[in-house]
């Protein structure tokens, strides 16, 4: 396999100013700190994408695409491109128009803001699935909640032991409630498969503004969606959305309980190798997204879950 280059500074201003033209030099620097950044900010205007290898390659070209099918869909922003090409041989990039606002990670979302998310939940159900599928979107099993809750259990008691974590805390997800709370019949629609605080861009007023980050995109279990929402706005917020856009008890519990399982989990992964060193950077995130999805909510009571019809099945 041949070893895919480096980005670096310089290549960066060979693409842009191929692409932008102009006679000074583009201001260019990485989104975040790495050895090898492929997403980089260019000026205030635009944010660049090069794919690493050839499987980004193709999902960042499938991304194209489906963000074009579910622009109308949608009342938030989606990213545009500006240009797309290769950067190097058989690896794409993409120079997309930055969305304005901030990150969903370091602003609050507000009611109105969870009227965003609702209509934003809302039009993914409307997104055509085949039409989806043609674009190469692939379908995604359901995950299994029971094997996900007998690793959450084994997570919270060893983060309970690092004393991250109260393990004897009333909300508990028994096996009887995973039954409860699998996927109906039929139950797949076009999911982001990302909904964290990463890929919302939040205004300053706590309106979402636009969703970034489809590449992960699936035909799959609506759930996910919620889950991702509750980890980065928390189970509150991402439950009365979910409501809004008229999904009933069963896969908005489904969801609160990926996230909360998936959020155990990762912060004990995270934490598995700390011995007395510095704290792995994700930490912080990890313990952030574990408050947002263990926030108390009033959707609880999973035995008295029943069978609305269409509603409650998503």
């Amino acid at each position: 396999m041949t070893q895919a280059p480096t980005p670096t500074a310089d290549t960066v201003r060979r693409l842009v100013r191929s692409l932008l033209g102009g006679s000074t030099e583009p201001d260019v620097r990485p989104v975040t700190d790495g050895v090898e950044p492929g997403t980089w900010w260019v000026g205030t205007r635009h944010v660049l994408r090069l794919a690493p290898d050839r499987e980004t390659t193709v999902r960042r070209r499938r991304e194209l695409r489906l963000r074009e099918l579910v622009r109308p869909y949608v009342p938030v922003a989606l990213p545009a491109s500006v240009a797309h090409g290769e950067w190097a041989p058989g690896l794409a990039y993409t120079l997309d128009a930055k969305v304005a606002g901030g990150s969903g990670e370091d602003h609050d979302v507000s009611a109105l803001g969870e009227a965003d998310l609702a209509a934003l939940l809302t039009g993914l159900r409307e997104v055509p699935l085949r039409q989806a599928e043609t674009l190469g979107v692939p379908r995604a099993a359901p995950r299994s909640l029971e094997a996900l809750r007998q690793s959450a259990e084994r997570a919270a008691r060893r983060l309970a032991a690092a004393d991250e974590f109260d393990a004897a805390r009333p909300e508990r997800l028994t096996r009887e409630a995973t039954a409860q709370l699998g996927v109906q019949p039929g139950a797949v629609l076009l999911v982001h498969h990302g909904l964290t605080g990463e890929h919302l861009v939040v205004s300053a007023d706590g309106r979402v503004r636009g969703v970034l980050g489809w590449s992960d995109a699936v035909l799959g279990d609506p759930a996910e969606d919620i889950a991702g929402l509750a980890l980065s706005v928390g189970s509150p917020a991402a439950v009365r959305a979910a409501t809004l856009a008229g999904y009933g008890a069963r896969p908005c519990l489904r969801g609160l309980w990926l996230a909360r399982c998936d959020a155990v989990v990762h912060l004990a992964e995270a934490l598995g190798g700390h011995s007395g060193g510095p704290l792995p950077a994700a930490v912080p995130l990890l313990r952030t997204r574990l408050r947002h999805a263990w926030e108390p909510i009033l959707l609880e009571r999973v035995t008295e879950l029943r069978d609305d019809g269409p509603d409650d099945t998503a």
